[in-house]
């Protein structure tokens, strides 16, 4: 997403004022969080299953950039990918879905995953990007491996966590 226009960039630093560690948020499946990491930021999903850690890992990615509320389901697009290991599995469904946002110029705010024996099949529902709806704060550049972790919860759940670079 090129976000160069001067009126984006203005409400880049207006975004940027509430620490980002502070931001969590309970869904129906899950929960997702922000952590703090120097420059870049941590993306953080919860969910009964590991899918479902997945998919709100997905939706933190999408609020570094915006509101996930503020993005319809307008378009459905599917991803797949694979991995034998299960924490390079999310760093491929995030940089997938990078990748979407950027070749499409689309944000997205609905994921379903599926896992079966190490391949990840999704969709991800959303719309074109709007820069004076959707206010982009930055652009994410990838999903790294840094603080890179699948792991089950004390409760029984699943989380799923990376460093996203922006």
């Amino acid at each position: 997403m090129n976000t160069a226009s001067p009126a984006p960039v203005a409400k880049m630093a207006e975004r940027k004022t509430e620490p980002e560690a502070s931001r969590s948020y309970a869904l129906p499946r899950g929960r997702w969080e922000h952590f703090d990491h120097g420059a870049d930021i941590g993306v953080r999903g919860y969910g009964a299953t590991k899918a479902a850690a997945f998919e709100q890992a997905a939706l933190a990615l999408t609020a570094v950039v915006t509101d996930p509320d503020l993005v319809m389901a307008q378009e459905t697009v599917r991803i797949s990918c694979a991995s034998d290991d299960e924490e390079l599995l999310l760093a491929a469904w995030l940089n997938a879905i990078v990748s979407e946002m950027s070749a499409r110029r689309m944000l997205f705010g609905r994921f379903h995953v599926e896992l079966h024996d190490g391949r990840l099949s999704a969709t991800a529902s959303g719309e074109r990007l709007s820069v004076r709806r959707h206010q982009p704060a930055v652009e994410v550049k990838g999903a790294t491996y840094t603080s890179l972790r699948v792991a089950c919860t004390a409760d029984g759940g699943w989380m799923a966590q990376t460093v996203v670079d922006v």
